[in-house]
């Protein structure tokens, strides 16, 4: 009798709780958070709640919800107390008329002064509504949680970029912001919205370094807004993605002294005048449906409703950066913007700032070794004719894992039912970690002694190495054993000692100037991809299978920030290949340059030395597993399939005896450099793919062609 008695007396508490007082309008939660000085960031960390569901909450987009409404009623009634909404002031009587004095001009002075004070009434926009009570198109119902007044900065944000890193224009001219902000863009030509994003809009971002520059706002345009700013729906020019030069759009832009980069107007276009007074002029527009937002990084982002691609866009720009090109530009943009290739520097004979390099990184273009270059470039070019196969010996050939092998009798009848895949987390980001690269020209040697701290090529023979056969050798990118000497990266033949080879260089490029170039770049990444699984509910600290049961469903919890995941994820592994880019153009000559050359982070060595210490931490693991008997049966970059008694890595991954994930092998979890499950499949699948098709099955193991997948 007491527990039912407790058990109605607790479920009494709820509804009082649940019933518990009323939340003021949105408005006002907004005023009582910000006359208490608080964040957006501490209400959440306060409530246990992310910053984004405080925002929803002040917008009125969601509610709160037992246990959270309560205290976050608590919360605001205590405000409420401290701060009580000011008694109305007599408005002061109009001056006489004689006293009235006509306006010099109707334009206001600055972007400021053109808002409206709170209690006066909007400007008349140009089709003669007002900026806050705009009709909607016919078919569409104006969103109701989305005012067209300008939220209030808060104090933690840099006031030029008031209203967020971007915005996404829509056919009726409403620009919809990050935090569900919506602003009425009067713009009806490509010269006017420039001219307006860069007066009124009060877009950007501020620089991630202190010698770096600003981000450049983005306007993100729908095929509405295309329509509307005179682009045509499609781009006839297919192989350059651009609009010609005599296109009326262009024309306009050219007329009124705003320029374009050397890419022309295409999907992503940068449109800028030069600089006045050290203050940028430059606006990003991404034309969605031009397919600004390639679907193998963002999925279905361009096809979301306005407020939506704000919302995902905002996101990315918020944790990695505010997007400028594809995930691969935003990749290598990152790099720069972390790393500036200069800074301010005193000249000390006139006295005046000038740029100078900067420690620690990649500050100007240099050449590559020559085992280091692609066949298109100038100093392969100068050695070997057009279609000469260079040996190992006359190439760094430093890639991902494409192995697999037959299986072996005891693995046929020794009663395994299934293949199970497993994945590095990150895998190539986690490789950066403190990876120490070249940042200046290299220096050809002779017969050197190797150093394991110096970056730079090395050419040593591996082949006397002896491994097992079932595992892959971690020499090559296909597995197989070196047959003779050939060019490895630092830390490819620093894991050969480390297996015990005699490493004797016959000569080597290596780079006096090093650092850890990477560290800033990797360390933002992570935690935007850690933060970005937080909100798809899987969490560091997990056990292993509350960890599988997140992760099995994790993108299906919410698709915007399935969205930015696959974004930040294309971001490590396009950035890295940006790193070697190879000419675009189809009338590329051999021999000549390309532009991607001009650029300090061209750098082939660093993504050699990237992809190799990645294939070598594969292979140390596995050789791990390998020591209790577990062999990989195949190999794709960072997937690795075993044979299993079970569906789950759970049935073949070893544990100690205490429980724990075995020392320096394949563990379970979200960190970068753990594992996640990559997909299962039945034992005679894998003996077909192996012996009769003859192809990876770690390619295959999700069902689906995992490089086709952009995985």
């Amino acid at each position: 009798m007491p527990d039912a008695q407790e058990g109605l007396f607790a479920a009494v508490d709820a509804l009082l709780e649940e019933a518990a007082g009323t939340l003021p309008p949105p408005g006002e939660r907004v005023r009582l958070r910000e006359a208490g000085s608080l964040t957006q960031a501490q209400v959440a960390k306060a409530l246990r709640v992310r910053r984004e569901t405080v925002a929803d909450w002040e917008a009125a987009r969601k509610e709160p919800r037992p246990p959270k409404r309560a205290a976050y009623i608590r919360l605001l009634e205590g405000l409420a107390a401290r701060h009580p909404v000011p008694e109305p002031t007599a408005a002061p009587a109009p001056p006489p008329a004689s006293e009235v004095h006509t306006a010099p001009s109707a334009v206001p002075s600055s972007p400021a002064a053109a808002e409206p004070a709170e209690g006066v009434a909007a400007p008349v926009a140009p089709s003669g509504k007002t900026a806050e009570a705009k009709e909607a198109p016919r078919g569409r119902t104006p969103a109701k949680a989305a005012p067209k007044r300008p939220a209030p900065v808060p104090a933690d944000v840099d006031p030029r970029f008031g209203n967020g890193p971007l915005g996404v224009l829509d056919g009726d001219g409403s620009l919809y912001c990050v935090g569900g902000l919506v602003l009425d863009c009067p713009a009806t030509t490509l010269p006017a919205l420039v001219e307006w994003t860069l007066a009124e809009a009060k877009l950007g971002a501020p620089r991630l370094h202190k010698s770096g520059k600003d981000s450049d706002p983005l306007i993100v345009l729908t095929a509405g807004a295309a329509e509307l700013l005179g682009l045509p729906a499609t781009l006839e020019d297919r192989r350059g993605l651009r609009l010609p030069e005599d296109h009326k759009a262009v024309k306009q832009l050219t007329k009124a002294d705003w320029k374009l980069t050397r890419r022309g107007f295409g999907p992503w276009a940068r449109i800028y005048r030069s600089a006045d007074g050290g203050r940028r002029r430059c606006v990003q527009l991404a034309v969605l449906p031009w397919g600004a937002l390639d679907a193998r990084s963002w999925g279905d982002t361009g096809q979301l409703p306005p407020a939506e691609v704000a919302a995902v866009l905002g996101t990315y720009a918020t944790r990695v950066l505010t997007p400028r090109g594809s995930t691969a530009v935003c990749g290598l943009e990152l790099m720069s913007a972390l790393r500036p290739p200069t800074r301010a520097v005193r000249d000390e004979t006139t006295g005046s700032w000038v740029s100078g390099p900067l420690p620690g990184s990649l500050t100007e273009p240099v050449d590559p070794a020559p085992p280091e270059a692609p066949m298109e470039h100038p100093v392969v070019a100068a050695r070997y004719p057009r279609f000469h196969e260079r040996t190992p010996e006359e190439a760094l050939d430093e890639e991902a894992y494409d192995w697999f092998r037959p299986l072996t009798d005891e693995e046929c009848t020794q009663g395994y039912t299934h293949a199970v895949g497993i994945d590095v987390n990150m895998a190539f980001a986690a490789a950066a970690n403190r990876l120490n690269v070249g940042l200046g020209p290299a220096t050809h040697v002779r017969a050197p002694a190797f150093d394991p701290k110096l970056p730079g090529s090395w050419l040593v023979d591996l082949s006397h190495l002896d491994l097992d056969p079932r595992l892959p050798s971690p020499f090559t990118p296909r597995g197989d054993r070196p047959e003779g000497p050939g060019w490895y990266s630092t830390s490819t033949v620093a894991y050969a000692l480390e297996l015990g080879a005699r490493v004797r260089p016959v000569e080597a490029y290596v780079r006096h100037e090093h650092g850890a170039y990477l560290d800033p770049w990797y360390a933002r990444l992570r935690d935007a991809y850690l933060e970005t699984m937080a909100d798809l509910g899987v969490t560091t600290g997990m056990s292993d299978e509350e960890f599988l049961a997140a992760m099995a469903h994790h993108k299906h919890a919410d698709a915007g920030r399935a969205a930015v995941l696959s974004a930040v994820k294309s971001t490590v592994k396009g950035g890295i290949g940006k790193l070697r880019e190879r000419p675009q153009s189809a009338r590329h000559t051999y021999g000549e340059g390309w532009p991607a050359l001009q650029r300090p982070t061209w750098s082939p060595h660093i993504r050699a030395e990237l992809i190799g210490k990645a294939r070598t931490n594969m292979h140390r693991k596995m050789t791990k597993l390998a020591s209790v008997g577990r062999y990989p049966v195949a190999v794709l970059s960072d997937c690795a399939v075993y044979v299993s008694r079970g569906p789950s890595p759970l049935d073949f991954l070893p544990y100690t005896p205490e429980g724990k994930p075995l020392p320096g092998g394949f563990r379970l979890g979200v960190n970068p450099g753990m594992v996640k499950h990559e997909g299962t499949q039945d034992f005679l699948w894998l003996a077909s793919m192996i012996e009769d098709e003859q192809l990876n099955p770690a390619r295959h193991i999700k069902g689906t062609d995992a490089v086709a997948d952009g995985e």
